[in-house]
């Protein structure tokens, strides 16, 4: 799942004093999405991610997967296909920035450097619901 991880990585950088999605505890949050999100899901997730991992000769013009790009150069990647003309490309984005944003929005340093009360422990029973 590393490069899932990377490709997540890339739409939240650590920002001054917030931190990137990368050190929210990524890891253990895809382990645990994948084991709770609907399988349609989580292959959108590696749909979206291959497209993201394959396209970076049309973003940026460089034939590499783009994580062997550089940061500066995998952050204008990210942009670049944020921005695609193609809905497609876009939605792909978009399910990776959804996916990202859920680990990065729920983490208590983000919260607080935001100044939101953090979240409490999550009781785990939303599916016996």
């Amino acid at each position: 799942m590393w490069f899932v991880r990377n490709a997540l990585a890339a739409f939240y950088p650590r920002e001054g004093n917030i931190p990137g999605v990368a050190e929210c505890g990524l890891a253990a949050f895809l382990s645990r999405f994948r084991r709770e999100t609907s399988r349609l899901m989580w292959v959108g997730v590696l749909l979206s991610t291959l497209v993201f991992q394959l396209s970076s000769l049309f973003t940026v013009g460089i034939p590499l997967p783009a994580f062997m790009l550089s940061e500066r150069l995998r952050d204008r990647h990210a942009s670049k296909l944020s921005e695609s003309r193609f809905y497609l490309i876009r939605q792909s984005t978009f399910i990776l920035k959804f996916v990202a944003g859920l680990c990065w929005g729920s983490d208590a340093r983000v919260r607080a450097s935001m100044a939101l009360k953090a979240y409490p422990q999550d009781p785990g029973t939303w599916r016996q619901a």
